[in-house]
């Protein structure tokens, strides 16, 4: 699964803010110490996040007249995401300070409006997506034995294997790590996934199914590895479109959205009217391309 390059951005519980417009007056809080009205409440929150809030709101409708994101769309990218962090998932929310799915879910809306206008003039062939899909590494499952330490004791254990003992077994009796219990199953990996030790990756996308590795010496101590499954891809053409975006954005950067994002602006005509917050889109709009030269050399295409 390609990474998701574009930032999540809004902050928790402040959706809020756009509906305290109005009825300023009007009490949301009674009390005998007195009363909070909805003007008390807007101020408070604009001070606090309104700039944020503000983007968040304005990208969202201003992208939103340029391109199309269903609900389908959005649907598809979340379970994505649930399908890459697991059973964190709803801890993940929380510690992002999201109040719950559906405020996720919009954040996840105007990440896919930021894919579409970042991309809009990226061109690709079908050669080119083809050789994109032929080159991916598809997610493998793998388990481990793990020694922090003892090289003699790793290698008396492959020597184990190599007799035929049984991998899960060994694991549960050996493995120094949390997966022992498990057999040492660490489930799918993908590659990309920037959690993993890179060794440990590019040992196990060389294996073919079955197969275990020889000792192997990784920042965090040794393994031997064994692939037990690997997906199957989709054929070509069924996603092919699924591809083709995937690779517009592996051409995308944080520059190329920052500019994407200032022309989106520019071309709405941006005014805005609230004085406290008129400052709100400069970081934006005053944003300008570094020179090439400013640029590292292997700038930042996040490729497989």
């Amino acid at each position: 699964m390609k990474k998701w390059v574009l930032t999540l951005t809004l902050a928790a519980g402040v959706i809020g803010l756009a509906a305290c417009g109005g009825n300023g007056g009007e009490a949301v809080v009674k009390s005998k110490a007195g009363n909070i009205t909805k003007d008390e409440l807007y101020e408070a929150m604009k001070d606090r996040v309104g700039e944020q809030v503000l983007q968040q709101l304005v990208l969202d409708k201003v992208l939103s007249k340029e391109y199309k994101v269903t609900d389908k769309d959005v649907d598809k990218k979340l379970e994505e995401i649930k399908a890459q962090v697991g059973p964190q998932f709803t801890m993940l929310l929380q510690q992002q300070g999201f109040k719950d799915e559906d405020e996720f879910r919009q954040v996840i809306k105007l990440n896919l409006l930021q894919e579409k206008s970042a991309t809009k003039d990226i061109k690709v062939t079908e050669k080119e997506v083809k050789e994109f899909y032929d080159n991916e590494k598809p997610d493998r499952e793998v388990r481990h034995i793990f020694v922090e330490k003892d090289e003699k004791k790793i290698k008396d254990i492959k020597a184990k294997l190599d007799k035929g003992e049984d991998f899960a077994a060994l694991a549960k009796e050996y493995s120094e790590d949390g997966t022992a219990e498990k057999g040492g199953d660490l489930g799918f990996i993908a590659y990309d996934d920037p959690s993993m030790d890179q060794d440990f990756k590019d040992e196990a996308f060389k294996l073919k199914k079955d197969e275990i590795s020889a000792p192997l010496q990784t920042q965090f101590g040794w393994h031997i590895i064994q692939v037990t499954d690997i997906k199957e891809k989709e054929p070509f053409d069924k996603v092919k479109d699924k591809y083709e975006n995937d690779l517009k954005m592996s051409k995308v950067d944080t520059n190329l959205v920052q500019k994407a994002m200032k022309d989106e602006l520019k071309k709405a005509n941006l005014k805005v009217e609230d004085k406290d917050l008129k400052t709100t889109f400069d970081p934006i709009l005053n944003y300008e391309e570094p020179k090439a030269e400013d640029q590292p050399e292997d700038n930042a295409t996040d490729k497989k």
